[in-house]
């Protein structure tokens, strides 16, 4: 296993074998072995490309040749931030192919976020694409490169700049033959036991940890959740959310949907009038969405336009889907709303399609698999009663041991006996659980996860700040807003556009600007000093109320 990571227990690994549960083949060989079954079935619809099963294996296969040669290697970090297009899954399973490691950033993170995952996974080259609105990668791409040696290769979707290599070339130029390229991939083939893809962490922390998944744990991953969901070769996916996020990479997403055999359907945006054209013309029967999105789809009189009797299942993961929410989506589409909520560092929880009602519309579910081991403890790690809350802890097949150079991140996060520390308050009711909130202080925005000492760390360093602290507040679309209160210095004032354009230029995600100023004279504290955010958000809404 790459250095750095924490292997499971000999004891563990034997055992989750001798089970099935893992399969001892790659993320990449996966998908292979379903193009064998059925070579000419669709795998991926963008817009008006139709990428067969074949195709895709014989591009990314070419691809990773290619990559070979430019002398990436086994164990490489590729830190790969590619928006939602075809050329994201080439990329990622030709990574996976060589057992080069792709570290999943997001579209929307910018400099302060990419310089660290770039240093902190040492990364060998950068993927991304040109520009994306007014946004131009390339630019950010070549002052990472300037900071950082290790940094071998800056790969462009799309136009490059100067001392950047293009992608498409690189999928498309290859004239090896097929014997050739299979000899060659083979030599290099990555043990099933290392590193397959490192996902980023929500962030309770000032920055986000790296989660190393093996090729075992995610292809296993990725089967169990493509099971729960009732996946199967008919089934059409529409991926509408960052492909870069576990829960539509993998659970059960488009490699759950690989698994199965069925087609991947990427969204071209958000539009609502869009995705329900493309859901009409493709026969879409399942779709991944969060919070935000369904809210919009409930409230509005377009998706009534469009032939919708595809739809068998909407999946909702992020952030907890309301239940009159549920009852709502089940009326109006006619089709079965699935919650699924776990980890990136693991552990999934899914409500199942023949639920009763009771926990179909108010649990989040349960574990997908029964090996999956989950507690709930109180504050001094004792396990409560069922329906006591507490912290869920995990320990399985696919939840990682620990974080990618992170000893003393690693004695916080699990315990001693190996069980992963979610940070949710949930209650449990047999194996369903009941999620609460976070136990720690993070903003959940739509799914997007702030962490509050991020930003005020940020917030800081303006001089006419004292004292700020961040709150979530409730907000209709995204479930809660960031609202940054502040103390100011004597005789010094702050507005809320000079704040914004203050954060703006630490080049942070913009989904962690605040969304509202506060100016206090003084925060709620402990007899011991600690700022009471809770009373500090509930003062916040009484005055709104008022």
């Amino acid at each position: 296993m790459l250095e750095g990571c924490v292997p499971w227990p000999a004891e563990a690994a034997d055992k989750f074998r001798k089970l099935g549960l893992w399969e001892d083949i790659t993320v990449a060989e996966m998908v292979e072995r379903t193009m064998r079954t059925m070579p000419d079935k669709t795998a991926v619809v963008f817009k008006e490309r139709r990428i067969s099963y074949a195709d895709l294996v014989r591009s990314s296969q070419r691809l990773a040749v290619a990559l070979l040669d430019l002398g990436l290697k086994p164990r490489d970090r590729v830190v790969m931030q590619l928006p939602n297009v075809p050329e994201f899954v080439i990329a990622y399973l030709a990574l996976n192919r060589i057992g080069a490691i792709p570290v999943m950033a997001l579209r929307a993170h910018r400099h302060n976020e990419v310089r660290h995952f770039i240093r902190a996974s040492g990364a060998a080259a950068y993927l991304v694409p040109d520009v994306i609105g007014s946004f131009d990668y390339r630019a950010m791409a070549a002052e990472m490169a300037a900071e950082s040696p290790h940094l071998r290769h800056v790969i462009v979707a799309g136009e490059p700049a100067p001392g950047q290599r293009a992608l498409a070339p690189l999928i498309d130029g290859s004239t090896i033959d097929a014997h050739a390229l299979g000899q060659r991939l083979d030599a290099v083939r990555p043990s099933p036991d290392d590193v397959s893809t490192m996902l980023l962490s929500g962030g309770t922390t000032s920055v986000s940890k790296l989660i190393p998944r093996t090729h075992n744990d995610y292809v296993l991953n990725a089967r169990l959740c493509a099971h729960t969901a009732g996946f199967d070769r008919d089934t059409v996916f529409m991926a509408i959310l960052p492909l870069g996020h576990n829960y539509n990479l993998a659970s059960p997403g488009m490699l759950g949907t690989f698994h199965a055999g069925g087609t991947v359907v990427i969204a071209a945006s958000t539009d609502i009038e869009e995705i329900f054209a493309t859901v009409e013309r493709e026969r879409v029967s399942v779709i991944a969405s969060v919070v935000p999105l369904i809210s919009n789809w409930i409230n509005s009189d377009v998706p009534a336009r469009f032939d919708r009797s595809t739809i068998k299942v909407i999946q909702n993961g992020g952030a907890r889907l309301a239940p009159e929410l549920r009852m709502r989506l089940r009326e109006q589409f006619h089709c079965t709303p699935q919650e699924i909520y776990g980890t990136a560092e693991g552990l999934i929880n899914m409500t199942r399609l023949d639920d009763p009602d009771d926990l179909l519309l108010e649990s989040s579910g349960a574990p997908v698999s029964e090996y999956d081991e989950i507690k709930v403890l109180d504050d001094d790690d004792r396990e409560v009663p069922d329906g006591e809350p507490g912290e869920l802890v995990t320990r399985g097949p696919y939840t990682i041991r620990g974080y990618y150079n992170a000893p003393e991140k690693n004695a916080e996060a699990f315990t001693p006996d190996g069980f992963y520390r979610m940070g949710d308050i949930v209650r449990k009711r047999g194996r369903h659980v009941f999620t609460e909130g976070r136990r720690k202080d993070l903003i959940n925005r739509g799914g997007e996860k702030i962490s509050c000492d991020e930003i005020e760390n940020l917030i800081f360093g303006m001089p006419q700040v004292k004292v700020v602290a961040l709150v979530g507040l409730p907000d209709p679309v995204f479930g809660e807003k960031a609202c940054a209160c502040v103390i100011l210095q004597p005789g010094a004032t702050l507005g809320f556009d000079e704040l914004i354009a203050y954060l703006r230029q630490q080049k942070i995600a913009s989904f962690k600007l605040p969304e509202r100023l506060e100016i206090m004279r003084e925060f709620p504290v402990s007899p011991v000093g600690k700022i009471l955010k809770r009373e500090l958000r509930e003062r916040i809404l009484a005055q709104a109320n008022a």
